[in-house]
Formats: structure tokens, C-alpha cells, sequence
């Protein structure tokens, strides 16, 4: 990832790739940093900050929190409110992140009760985009991340679930980061209208929905299973 993104790697052996991520998980982001980093060609002389590849709690933790669990129900920020809302305008204006994953799930409700989940997914993988944040309480230092979400991009993807993660583009990264110049409306004009071309959509069993599974058969294709599943994951 150090290499795809053209960042610092800051994670060496602390983490093992997973194929079931759920919100508390810690996960690598892409963000920029302050005193670490590469710098990119399209940074302006002196900017602050090069990119990083680091590890963080899904769930977004304010400074002003009193302690972590907040994060417990942070895990997603609305496309439609990130800018304005009490938790995340600060992030949005400051702290983007990238987000790498191989792909993304989600669940549909059954008409007979229950759910069944799908894996969104594509060769090369996706970049979700993201906010940061660094929570201090005493000798306590954390860095935690949410995924921004919009409404589904096509009526395929919504016939699963009406909502989905806010994946960007390679040309958006900078933007995103804050390398380059763009104003609230392009940083938030939503995924490529290609987007849905390039992913596979892929029933798959409901053993993801229990977090302490893991493995490459949570990806597999499926044909029905009968017992739904619990948390959303990535």
C-alpha cells in the first residue's frame, strides 16, 4: 500500500490483512501527516504534511469526546451532512483520508425476515473516502477513521441497499488529501458514473456477519444460506 499510494509506511509488521473488518477493527488508511511522510509533485513548496500509510480504529473519535465509545456508532458519515455536522466538519476541512480495501458489504433485507449479504468488489480493489482524527486523554493516543456514504449509484446497487461507501477515483486522491486545490462541491460530487461497471456484486454466506470470522471463504460466492447476519463490516 506504502508503494501504491506513494506514502510513508508507518504500520511495518503491526498488522494482519483481513477479510472481515467491522467497526473497533483497526484498519490502514492514507492520510497526510505533519512531521512524517512523502511529499507529492502536486504539493506547493513548503505544504505541511506528506502522505502516510497508518493505522486506525474504525469509528471516529472526536478530541472533544470523553472517551472512545462514541466511535462505536461513527463508523459511517452521510455525504450529505459531512460538511456541516458537529463531528465531522472539523475532519472534513482538515483531516481526509484514504480508505484502501479490497471491496465492500452489504446486506439485503429478505421479504420473509433475515438478511442476506453481498460483497462489492473489483480487481485492483477500491479507496473509500475518509476523515481522521487523533484522540489525547492523558498518555492515550489514538487515531481513528470514518467512511463517508452515499446513496447508491444505480438501481443494481440499491436493490441490495440503498446506501454505499463514497469511492473515489485515482484522479481524486490529491483533491482529497488536500494536495490540491477543490472546493466542498468537488471534493463531495460523488462516485464516478463508472463506477458500477467495473464492480461484481457477489452473494456470499453469512458467516461475515459474526466478526470474529476471517478468512479467504467470507468472499466466496454462495448460492443461499438461512441465518442472518449482525454487523456491517468492509
Amino acid at each position: 500500500m506504502a508503494a501504491l499510494f506513494a506514502a510513508e509506511d508507518l504500520i511495518a509488521e503491526e498488522w494482519r490483512p483481513r477479510f472481515n473488518i467491522a467497526p473497533t477493527v483497526r484498519a490502514p488508511v492514507v492520510r497526510r501527516s505533519r512531521s512524517r511522510g512523502r511529499a507529492q509533485p502536486s504539493e506547493e513548496p513548503g505544504a505541511e504534511g506528506g502522505r502516510v500509510v497508518d493505522l486506525a480504529r474504525w469509528g471516529l473519535v472526536p478530541p472533544w469526546a470523553s472517551d472512545v465509545s462514541i466511535g462505536n456508532r461513527m463508523f459511517n458519515a452521510r455525504i450529505e451532512t459531512v460538511s456541516t455536522s458537529k463531528a465531522y466538519r472539523r475532519p472534513f476541512a482538515a483531516r481526509r483520508a484514504l480508505v484502501p480495501a479490497d471491496g465492500w458489504y452489504e446486506w439485503r433485507k429478505l421479504p420473509g425476515g433475515g438478511k442476506q449479504p453481498y460483497f462489492f468488489t473489483r480487481p485492483g480493489g477500491v479507496v473509500f473516502a475518509g476523515l481522521w482524527e487523533r484522540w489525547d486523554r492523558g498518555e492515550t493516543s489514538m487515531l481513528s477513521f470514518t467512511v463517508l456514504t452515499c446513496p447508491a449509484v444505480n438501481e443494481e446497487f440499491e436493490a441490495v441497499h440503498d446506501r454505499m461507501p463514497y469511492v473515489l477515483p485515482p484522479e481524486r486522491f490529491a483533491a482529497w488529501l488536500g494536495e490540491e486545490d477543490a472546493d466542498e462541491g468537488e471534493l463531495l460530487a460523488g462516485p464516478d458514473a463508472a463506477l458500477p461497471e467495473s464492480i461484481e456484486i457477489r452473494k456470499v454466506g453469512r458467516a461475515v456477519g459474526r466478526t470474529s470470522n476471517d478468512g479467504p471463504e467470507l468472499v466466496r460466492a454462495v448460492e443461499s444460506e438461512d441465518r442472518p447476519p449482525t454487523l456491517p463490516g468492509m
